[in-house]
């Protein structure tokens, strides 16, 4: 990986007009605010709603488009919809690039062939979605996913591994918490730490703490990590060959904050512009033609509520699309 990637989270002070809403989504409105549990102060809930219901009318837009044949992806209201686009990417996204120590070149495979879908789900290494909250620590539980898989592959046993573990404990090695961080130096954390303890031990708590890692709680280690040629081919082979691959993506767009189902694609995502931690665990087409609608499926960790159960399908060998090629890797055990 040529590219480090740092996360920024800020808070955000936003003044508005008072805002011209639309009664008829009252009911919708109160809905939404019930099941996300959203109480607001006495001026923050004009705002919230006009920003509400700007997504909302987005949204209705693009499904509405979709049905037409226009796009090849749905939209739905989630968790997110009284955030900004600005909002979302400085909270939940945010890398910034910075040169760092490079681990090994992936060797790609010369002689066996690539099988044209694969998802490392139904062959055991993939642990259910998980739900990163509002920190910014996406690079945390993409490494915890690449190493999650590789422990499979060498024990037998899925092991929910410890995000917070990493964000309370890596600072040495250049990551900053809930103010973000980079998969390779989670994983040079991991073994210079000679370890990484389960996510029963040392549970998740979505905000910067001090380091508790215990060694007789640690249940995976690694060696070090392999970084991946910024090619679609390479990534294709190393899915395919290794399992699970740590990736980084632009994932800054109001369409990804609220994609539903089907291929993601959106003119505007960058290939170099990256702002995300994931984990991709497969790839595949829909229909019956191999070499149409292609698609990496990825793992995301805003819960699963958000997109296909927490998974999306993002569109494959469209010139790197989202850009999950440019700086992917995985450790090694």
């Amino acid at each position: 990986m040529s590219l480090s990637f740092f996360l920024a989270t800020c808070c955000l002070g936003i003044a508005l007009a008072t805002p011209k809403l639309d009664q008829n989504l009252d009911t919708q409105w109160y809905r939404w605010k019930s099941t996300h549990k959203r109480l607001y102060g006495t001026n923050e809930e004009g705002w919230r709603r006009a920003v509400w219901e700007k997504n909302m009318k987005m949204i209705d837009l693009h499904n509405e488009e979709h049905s037409q044949g226009k796009h090849g992806f749905t939209m739905e209201m989630n968790a997110f919809g009284d955030m900004t686009s600005e909002e979302f990417r400085q909270v939940m996204n945010g890398f910034q690039r910075q040169k760092h120590k490079k681990g090994k070149v992936f060797q790609e495979p010369l002689l066996g062939s690539i099988p044209k879908s694969v998802d490392w789900r139904e062959k055991g290494y993939v642990t259910p979605v998980k739900n990163q909250g509002q920190c910014g620590s996406c690079w945390a539980f993409s490494a915890t996913g690449a190493l999650e898989g590789q422990m499979f592959q060498k024990t037998g046993k899925l092991v929910p591994l410890s995000e917070q573990n990493l964000v309370d404990c890596s600072k040495p090695q250049g990551n900053q918490g809930c103010n973000g961080g980079l998969m390779d130096y989670a994983f040079q954390y991991i073994k210079e730490n000679r370890g990484l303890d389960s996510e029963e031990s040392y549970p998740y708590e979505a905000k910067d703490g001090t380091c508790k890692y215990r060694p007789e709680c640690s249940v995976a280690n690694d060696t070090g990590f392999v970084d991946i040629p910024q090619r679609e081919k390479a990534l294709m082979k190393a899915v395919a060959t290794v399992g699970p691959i740590s990736a980084a993506m632009d994932a800054g767009h109001a369409s990804f904050q609220f994609y539903k189902s089907g291929i993601y694609f959106d003119p505007d995502c960058s290939s170099q512009d990256l702002d995300h931690g994931v984990l991709v665990i497969g790839y595949g087409f829909e229909g019956t033609d191999a070499d149409k609608n292609k698609y990496w499926l990825v793992k995301n960790s805003w819960g699963p509520e958000w997109g296909a159960e927490g998974f999306v399908k993002i569109a494959k060998d469209r010139n790197n699309h989202c850009g999950l090629a440019t700086a992917a890797s995985y450790p090694t055990v």
